[in-house]
Protein backbone atom coordinates (compact mmCIF):
# COMPACT_ATOMS: atom_id res chain seq x y z
CA UNK A 1 0.00 0.00 0.00
CA UNK A 2 2.68 2.57 1.05
CA UNK A 3 4.88 1.80 -2.79
CA UNK A 4 1.54 2.25 -4.32
CA UNK A 5 1.05 5.35 -3.42
CA UNK A 6 4.77 6.63 -3.31
CA UNK A 7 6.26 5.02 -6.07
CA UNK A 8 5.58 7.72 -8.14
CA UNK A 9 6.55 10.37 -5.90
CA UNK A 10 3.63 11.32 -4.13
CA UNK A 11 4.07 11.65 -0.15
CA UNK A 12 2.09 9.88 1.97
CA UNK A 13 1.02 11.18 5.54
CA UNK A 14 -0.62 8.47 7.38
CA UNK A 15 -2.55 9.13 10.47
CA UNK A 16 -2.22 5.44 11.83
CA UNK A 17 0.47 3.82 14.15
CA UNK A 18 1.58 1.70 11.53
CA UNK A 19 4.85 3.51 10.37
CA UNK A 20 5.55 6.47 13.61
CA UNK A 21 8.12 4.79 15.30
CA UNK A 22 10.40 3.79 12.12
CA UNK A 23 13.64 5.62 12.11
CA UNK A 24 13.68 6.64 8.39
CA UNK A 25 9.74 7.42 8.81
CA UNK A 26 9.87 11.72 10.67
CA UNK A 27 7.33 12.08 13.16
CA UNK A 28 5.94 15.67 12.66
CA UNK A 29 3.80 17.74 14.58
CA UNK A 30 4.53 21.64 12.18
CA UNK A 31 4.94 23.65 15.52
CA UNK A 32 7.66 21.32 16.94
CA UNK A 33 9.31 19.71 14.55
CA UNK A 34 8.62 20.93 10.91
CA UNK A 35 12.31 20.62 9.49
CA UNK A 36 11.84 16.87 9.77
CA UNK A 37 9.11 16.72 6.97
CA UNK A 38 11.72 17.42 4.89
CA UNK A 39 14.00 14.52 4.96
CA UNK A 40 11.67 11.49 4.22
CA UNK A 41 13.38 8.97 2.18
CA UNK A 42 10.68 6.94 2.05
CA UNK A 43 7.87 9.50 1.18
CA UNK A 44 6.68 8.97 4.53
CA UNK A 45 5.89 11.29 7.42
CA UNK A 46 3.67 10.20 9.95
CA UNK A 47 0.98 11.61 12.07
CA UNK A 48 1.20 11.38 15.83
CA UNK A 49 -0.99 9.92 18.46
CA UNK A 50 -3.58 12.56 19.48
CA UNK A 51 -2.46 12.94 23.10
CA UNK A 52 1.29 13.08 22.02
CA UNK A 53 0.35 16.14 19.88
CA UNK A 54 -1.24 18.33 22.40
CA UNK A 55 1.41 17.62 24.81
CA UNK A 56 4.43 18.26 22.61
CA UNK A 57 3.12 21.43 21.35
CA UNK A 58 2.97 22.77 24.44
CA UNK A 59 6.00 21.60 25.94
CA UNK A 60 8.52 22.62 22.55
CA UNK A 61 8.27 26.43 23.93
CA UNK A 62 8.58 26.10 26.98
CA UNK A 63 11.63 23.46 26.27
CA UNK A 64 13.29 26.37 24.19
CA UNK A 65 13.68 27.85 27.72
CA UNK A 66 15.42 25.22 29.63
CA UNK A 67 15.57 21.40 27.96
CA UNK A 68 13.48 19.00 30.14
CA UNK A 69 14.79 16.41 32.18
CA UNK A 70 11.18 15.01 33.07
CA UNK A 71 7.36 14.91 32.40
CA UNK A 72 4.51 13.38 33.93
CA UNK A 73 1.33 13.65 32.76
CA UNK A 74 -2.18 12.43 33.10
CA UNK A 75 -4.64 12.08 30.65
CA UNK A 76 -8.57 12.85 30.73
CA UNK A 77 -9.40 11.03 27.43
CA UNK A 78 -12.76 12.06 25.11
CA UNK A 79 -14.74 9.14 24.41
CA UNK A 80 -14.73 9.60 20.70
CA UNK A 81 -10.58 9.05 20.85
CA UNK A 82 -12.18 4.94 20.37
CA UNK A 83 -14.23 5.85 17.55
CA UNK A 84 -18.00 6.98 16.71
CA UNK A 85 -19.17 3.48 18.11
CA UNK A 86 -17.71 4.55 21.36
CA UNK A 87 -18.95 7.76 21.26
CA UNK A 88 -22.60 6.34 20.45
CA UNK A 89 -22.15 4.43 23.38
CA UNK A 90 -21.58 7.05 25.62
CA UNK A 91 -24.83 8.46 24.78
CA UNK A 92 -26.69 5.11 25.06
CA UNK A 93 -24.82 4.06 28.80
CA UNK A 94 -26.20 7.94 30.01
CA UNK A 95 -29.68 7.34 29.18
CA UNK A 96 -29.99 3.74 30.14
CA UNK A 97 -28.10 4.91 33.44
CA UNK A 98 -30.77 7.85 34.12
CA UNK A 99 -33.64 5.69 33.65
CA UNK A 100 -32.11 2.89 35.59
CA UNK A 101 -31.58 0.37 32.74
CA UNK A 102 -29.05 -2.54 32.67
CA UNK A 103 -25.88 -0.78 30.44
CA UNK A 104 -24.98 -2.26 27.26
CA UNK A 105 -21.05 -2.21 27.17
CA UNK A 106 -19.64 -3.62 24.09
CA UNK A 107 -17.02 -0.77 22.89
CA UNK A 108 -14.99 -0.50 26.52
CA UNK A 109 -13.82 -2.93 28.77
CA UNK A 110 -16.16 -1.36 31.51
CA UNK A 111 -18.99 1.15 31.47
CA UNK A 112 -18.03 4.58 30.53
CA UNK A 113 -21.18 6.78 31.68
CA UNK A 114 -20.61 8.49 34.89
CA UNK A 115 -17.09 6.46 35.13
CA UNK A 116 -13.33 6.67 34.60
CA UNK A 117 -11.36 3.80 32.53
CA UNK A 118 -7.47 3.54 32.95
CA UNK A 119 -7.14 1.49 30.38
CA UNK A 120 -6.76 2.86 26.49
CA UNK A 121 -5.23 0.58 24.04
CA UNK A 122 -3.90 -2.98 25.21
CA UNK A 123 -1.59 -3.63 28.45
CA UNK A 124 2.00 -4.50 27.96
CA UNK A 125 4.68 -6.46 29.53
CA UNK A 126 5.28 -3.81 32.00
CA UNK A 127 1.48 -3.03 33.06
CA UNK A 128 1.75 0.08 31.30
CA UNK A 129 -0.60 0.40 27.85
CA UNK A 130 0.31 0.77 24.57
CA UNK A 131 -0.86 4.29 24.74
CA UNK A 132 0.82 5.06 27.71
CA UNK A 133 4.56 3.74 25.54
CA UNK A 134 2.91 6.17 22.56
CA UNK A 135 3.06 9.20 24.87
CA UNK A 136 6.68 7.86 26.06
CA UNK A 137 8.31 6.82 22.74
CA UNK A 138 6.65 9.62 20.74
CA UNK A 139 7.20 12.83 22.92
CA UNK A 140 11.21 11.40 22.52
CA UNK A 141 11.05 10.97 18.80
CA UNK A 142 9.36 14.29 18.18
CA UNK A 143 11.28 16.21 20.54
CA UNK A 144 14.72 14.75 19.20
CA UNK A 145 16.08 14.36 22.59
CA UNK A 146 16.20 10.95 23.70
CA UNK A 147 17.20 12.24 27.27
CA UNK A 148 13.46 13.13 28.03
CA UNK A 149 11.87 11.26 30.45
CA UNK A 150 8.41 10.85 30.44
CA UNK A 151 6.27 8.64 33.09
CA UNK A 152 2.34 8.62 31.54
CA UNK A 153 -1.10 7.46 32.47
CA UNK A 154 -3.47 7.15 29.80
CA UNK A 155 -7.37 7.20 31.06
CA UNK A 156 -10.77 7.19 29.29
CA UNK A 157 -13.36 10.10 30.83
CA UNK A 158 -16.89 10.23 29.40
CA UNK A 159 -16.59 13.38 27.34
CA UNK A 160 -17.46 13.49 24.05
CA UNK A 161 -14.60 15.83 22.40
CA UNK A 162 -11.29 16.67 23.37
CA UNK A 163 -8.49 15.33 25.87
CA UNK A 164 -7.13 17.17 28.65
CA UNK A 165 -4.09 16.54 30.59
CA UNK A 166 -2.52 17.51 33.63
CA UNK A 167 1.17 17.81 32.75
CA UNK A 168 4.15 17.93 35.66
CA UNK A 169 7.14 19.27 33.53
CA UNK A 170 10.69 19.23 35.71
CA UNK A 171 13.64 21.24 33.89
CA UNK A 172 17.85 21.47 33.87
CA UNK A 173 17.61 24.85 34.86
CA UNK A 174 15.26 27.17 36.40
CA UNK A 175 11.99 28.61 34.14
CA UNK A 176 9.26 31.10 36.09
CA UNK A 177 6.07 30.37 36.17
CA UNK A 178 6.17 34.19 34.11
CA UNK A 179 8.69 32.73 31.48
CA UNK A 180 6.48 29.98 30.17
CA UNK A 181 3.68 31.95 29.97
CA UNK A 182 5.09 34.31 28.04
CA UNK A 183 6.62 31.97 25.74
CA UNK A 184 3.24 29.82 25.65
CA UNK A 185 1.14 32.88 24.55
CA UNK A 186 4.24 34.00 22.00
CA UNK A 187 3.95 29.69 20.33
CA UNK A 188 2.03 28.98 17.35
CA UNK A 189 -1.15 26.80 17.86
CA UNK A 190 -1.24 27.61 21.39
CA UNK A 191 -3.40 29.51 23.32
CA UNK A 192 -3.41 30.24 26.71
CA UNK A 193 -6.17 30.37 29.04
CA UNK A 194 -5.29 30.86 33.07
CA UNK A 195 -7.36 33.80 34.66
CA UNK A 196 -8.22 31.45 37.92
CA UNK A 197 -9.44 34.98 39.61
CA UNK A 198 -11.86 34.60 37.16
CA UNK A 199 -12.42 30.78 36.53
CA UNK A 200 -11.32 30.98 33.31
CA UNK A 201 -9.17 27.94 32.08
CA UNK A 202 -9.17 25.42 29.17
CA UNK A 203 -12.61 22.93 29.81
CA UNK A 204 -13.08 20.15 27.04
CA UNK A 205 -16.55 20.54 26.93
CA UNK A 206 -16.30 24.37 25.95
CA UNK A 207 -13.86 23.54 23.10
CA UNK A 208 -14.90 20.78 20.99
CA UNK A 209 -14.56 21.95 17.54
CA UNK A 210 -12.21 24.13 18.06
CA UNK A 211 -8.07 24.08 16.32
CA UNK A 212 -4.68 24.11 18.35
CA UNK A 213 -4.04 23.71 22.36
CA UNK A 214 -5.24 25.44 25.21
CA UNK A 215 -3.08 26.20 28.33
CA UNK A 216 -4.05 26.77 31.57
CA UNK A 217 -3.77 26.19 35.53
CA UNK A 218 -0.15 27.06 34.70
CA UNK A 219 1.92 27.21 38.26
CA UNK A 220 5.02 26.48 40.29
CA UNK A 221 5.25 22.92 40.89
CA UNK A 222 7.65 22.63 44.07
CA UNK A 223 7.95 19.14 44.22
CA UNK A 224 11.43 19.34 42.46
CA UNK A 225 13.77 21.89 41.85
CA UNK A 226 12.98 23.14 38.22
CA UNK A 227 8.99 21.99 37.92
CA UNK A 228 6.28 23.59 36.21
CA UNK A 229 2.51 22.27 36.30
CA UNK A 230 -0.68 23.27 33.97
CA UNK A 231 -3.11 21.89 32.13
CA UNK A 232 -3.77 21.19 28.65
CA UNK A 233 -6.61 20.62 26.53
CA UNK A 234 -7.06 20.17 22.68
CA UNK A 235 -10.31 18.71 20.10
CA UNK A 236 -7.99 15.12 19.47
CA UNK A 237 -10.43 14.75 15.97
CA UNK A 238 -8.78 18.35 14.57
CA UNK A 239 -5.10 19.09 15.54
CA UNK A 240 -4.78 15.46 17.60
CA UNK A 241 -5.68 14.16 14.35
CA UNK A 242 -6.96 15.75 10.84
CA UNK A 243 -5.66 19.36 11.51
CA UNK A 244 -2.20 18.26 12.35
CA UNK A 245 -1.99 15.97 9.04
CA UNK A 246 -3.70 18.94 6.81
CA UNK A 247 -0.62 21.51 8.36
CA UNK A 248 1.83 18.78 7.62
CA UNK A 249 0.63 18.69 4.23
CA UNK A 250 0.99 22.63 3.66
CA UNK A 251 4.78 22.34 4.91
CA UNK A 252 5.34 20.82 1.67
CA UNK A 253 3.40 23.11 -0.38
CA UNK A 254 5.73 24.92 -2.71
Amino acid sequence: FEKTITQYGAVMIDNSSAFRMDADVPLVVPEVNAEDALERPRGVIANPNCSTIQMVAALKPLYDISPIKRVVVSTYQAASGAGAKAMQELYAQTQQFLNGEELTIDAFAHQIAFNCIPHIDKFLEDDSTKEEWKMVVETKKIMGDENIQVAATCVRVPVLRCHGESINVEFEGPVTVEEARAALEAAPGITVMDDVANNVYPMPGLLAGTDGAYVGRLRKDPSVENGLAFWNVADQIRKGAALNAVQIAQLLLP
